[in-house]
C-alpha cells in the first residue's frame, strides 16, 4: 500500500480537496486502484450536526455516514463509493481511545497524545486503506499546518513515513498560496517558504508543492520555491485558477505530476487514459446553449451548501451539450415579497433539501408558481414534502395541511412521522440515512429516466408523506411513482399533465458522477431545454 498525504498551509480554502481528488483521478487514469480518506481535526464525531452556512454541504454516503463535502468530490472524481470510515475526525479518534481506556485495554498506563492518540490515528488510516485493496490511498489532512488541532494527525503521518520505510511508501504533497502583491503583480513566495518551514519543523519534508495562484507560476518563482523549500524543480506544481474543477487534473498532469508521483512511489502504471475526462471537460467548457435553473433555498449565501446539486447539473449539462446557470434565490425573500424576477426568468426550478421552518412558505410559493405556470420543477427531500403540502393546500383544499415538523398541532398532518419512526425517535435515532431501495412504477417519468424498476438512492430525512392522505393526493394528480419495497414510504411523485413536475424523498445528487448524471437532474435539464428551445431541440 502506498500513501499520498495532502497537507495545506497559509490559509484554508486553497482547494486541498480538489487537489486530492485530482491526484486520485490521475493515478486512476494510469490503471491504479485508488481510495481516499479525509481527516477533519474538529471534535465533532461527524458532519451531521454542522451548519451548512459555516461548513458547507453535509454529504451522505451509501452506508449512511454524514461526512465532509470533500468526500463527495472523492466519489465523483474517482467514481467509487466510500464509507463513513473514510472520514476520520478528532471526535472519532478520541472517543475510540477513551472507550479503550475505560475497557482497560491500556493496562493502567497513562493515556497520552503520543503514543495512544497517534497510534489510533495510524491504525484507522491503515485499516481503512487496506480494507479497500487499493494500490494507493490519498489522505487529505484538513486544516492548515500550525493549527493546534492538526498536530496529532501530522505527528501520526510523520510516524507512518518512518514505519513504512522513510521515503518508500509515503509521499507528502503540500498545498500553499502564492499571492500577488503590488501594482506590477509580483508573485510572492514568502508565505510558501514559511509554511514549508513550519511543516519541516514537525519532521515532514514535502516531496511536492502545489502552489495556488491566480495565474500560472513564473519560471523564476518555481525555481525560488524549489531552492528555498528543498524540492526538485519538477515537483513545484503550479495550480492557477481553473475554469472548472474538472480542468484541474489536466492542469496538474500537463506539468508531469503523475509521472513524478509514480516514479517517486516506485509503482508501475499503465499508459494515460484521460480521454473521457477530456471529452467531459470540453462539453462543460464549450456548451452550445444555456438554460437557467433557480435554486430556492435558505443557504443561498454559500454555494458549497448545495455543491452536489451544482455538480449534478454540471454532469447533466455535459450530457446535453448545455450550460446550466444555477441562480440562488432566498426563499425568505419570496416569502416576504412574492415571486421574484429570478423565478419568473428561470427555465426550471429546484427546491433542495433542508431543515428548519425558516422560508418554508416561500418555498411553497415557488412550488405553486412552477405548478401553475408549467415551469419544469424538481423537489428534493424537503422539496418533495413542500410540493406535497402545497398541492394538499391549493389543489385539494386542505388549508391547514402541513408537516408536523413545522406545525405539531396541524389538523392535516400531510407530512408526519410514521408510527414506527416515533418509537425509533424515542430511542434517539431520528434520521433515515444512506442507500435505500426504491421501487419505480413502469411507464412513469422516473422509469423513463432510470430505465429500471428497482433503484438504490441515498436518504437523509426524518418525516414521511402520511399514508392517510395518499389516495386524495393521487386523485388530485400527484401520483407516487416510487415507493419503498413495503409500500409504506413514498419516494417519488409526479404531477400528471405537467411537462416536468417531479420530486423525490431521497437525494439523487449524492450519486451523480461525471458521465453518470443524476437521472432526476437530467430530467429537469431536459425539460428546461424543451421549455426554452422547443421540443425538437
Amino acid at each position: 500500500m502506498k500513501y499520498v498525504f495532502v497537507t495545506g498551509g497559509v490559509l484554508s480554502g486553497l482547494g486541498k480537496g480538489i487537489t486530492a481528488s485530482s491526484v486520485g483521478r490521475l493515478l486512476k487514469s494510469r490503471g491504479l486502484k485508488v481510495t481516499a480518506i479525509k481527516i477533519d481535526p474538529y471534535l465533532n464525531i461527524d458532519a451531521g450536526t454542522m451548519n451548512p452556512f459555516e461548513h458547507g454541504e453535509v454529504f451522505v454516503l451509501e452506508d449512511g455516514g454524514e461526512v465532509d463535502l470533500d468526500l463527495g468530490n472523492y466519489e465523483r472524481f474517482l467514481d467509487v463509493n466510500l464509507t463513513s470510515n473514510h472520514n476520520i475526525t478528532t471526535g472519532k479518534v478520541y472517543r475510540a481511545v477513551i472507550e479503550k481506556e475505560r475497557m482497560g485495554e491500556y493496562l493502567g498506563k497513562t493515556v497520552q497524545i503520543i503514543p495512544h492518540i497517534t497510534n489510533e490515528i495510524k491504525n484507522e488510516i491503515r485499516g481503512v486503506a487496506e480494507a479497500t485493496g487499493a494500490d494507493v490511498c490519498i489522505v487529505e489532512l484538513g486544516g492548515t499546518v500550525g493549527d493546534i488541532e492538526s498536530m496529532p494527525f501530522l505527528e501520526a503521518v510523520r510516524q507512518m513515513n518512518t514505519e513504512l520505510g522513510r521515503g518508500e511508501n509515503c509521499l507528502f504533497m503540500h498545498t500553499t498560496l502564492v499571492p500577488v502583491l503590488g501594482t506590477v503583480g509580483e508573485q510572492k513566495t514568502k508565505p510558501t517558504q514559511h509554511s514549508v518551514k513550519e511543516l519541516r519543523s514537525i519532521g515532514i519534508q514535502p516531496d511536492i508543492i502545489v502552489a495556488r495562484a491566480k495565474q500560472a507560476l513564473e519560471y523564476s518563482i518555481k525555481r525560488k520555491i524549489s531552492l528555498f523549500c528543498d524540492v526538485p524543480l519538477e515537483a513545484v506544481i503550479s495550480a492557477p485558477d481553473a475554469k472548472s474543477i474538472y480542468e484541474v487534473p489536466l492542469i496538474l498532469d500537463e506539468q508531469g505530476l503523475t509521472d513524478f508521483m509514480i516514479k517517486r512511489l516506485g509503482i508501475e502504471g499503465g499508459s494515460e487514459d484521460l480521454r473521457d475526462w477530456k471529452k467531459l471537460l470540453e462539453r462543460i467548457l464549450h456548451p452550445s446553449r444555456t438554460v437557467n435553473i433557480a435554486c430556492v433555498g435558505k443557504y443561498t449565501h454559500l454555494a458549497d451548501s448545495y455543491i452536489s446539486h451544482l455538480e449534478a447539473f454540471h454532469h447533466s449539462g455535459a450530457e446535453k451539450d448545455t450550460k446550466v446557470d444555477l441562480c440562488f434565490v432566498d426563499s425568505e425573500i419570496i416569502q416576504e415579497h412574492g415571486v421574484t424576477e429570478e423565478l419568473e426568468e428561470a427555465d426550471g426550478i429546484l427546491i433542495p433539501g433542508g431543515f428548519g421552518n425558516r422560508g418554508i412558505l416561500g418555498k411553497m410559493l415557488a412550488a405553486k408558481y412552477a405548478r401553475e405556470n408549467r415551469v419544469p420543477f424538481l423537489g428534493i427531500c424537503l422539496g418533495f414534502q413542500i410540493s406535497t403540502i402545497e398541492i394538499a393546500r391549493d389543489v385539494i383544499g386542505l388549508e391547514t395541511a402541513h408537516s408536523t415538523e413545522f406545525d405539531p398541532e396541524t389538523c392535516d398532518p400531510v407530512v408526519d412521522l410514521l408510527p414506527e419512526q416515533r418509537e425509533i425517535k424515542k430511542k434517539g435515532a431520528t434520521m433515515r440515512l444512506g442507500g435505500q431501495p426504491v421501487v419505480v412504477t413502469e411507464g412513469s417519468k422516473a422509469y423513463d429516466l432510470y430505465g429500471k424498476t428497482l433503484i438504490m438512492e441515498r436518504h437523509r430525512h426524518r418525516y414521511e408523506v402520511n399514508p392517510k392522505y395518499i389516495e386524495r393526493l393521487e386523485d388530485a394528480g400527484w401520483k407516487f411513482t416510487g415507493k419503498s419495497p413495503d409500500g409504506l414510504r413514498m419516494e417519488i411523485a409526479e404531477l400528471q399533465g405537467h411537462p416536468y413536475f417531479v420530486a423525490s424523498q431521497f437525494h439523487p445528487e449524492f450519486k451523480s458522477r461525471p458521465g453518470k448524471p443524476s437521472p432526476l437532474h437530467l430530467g429537469l435539464v431536459n425539460a428546461a431545454i424543451e421549455r426554452k428551445f422547443g421540443a425538437s431541440s
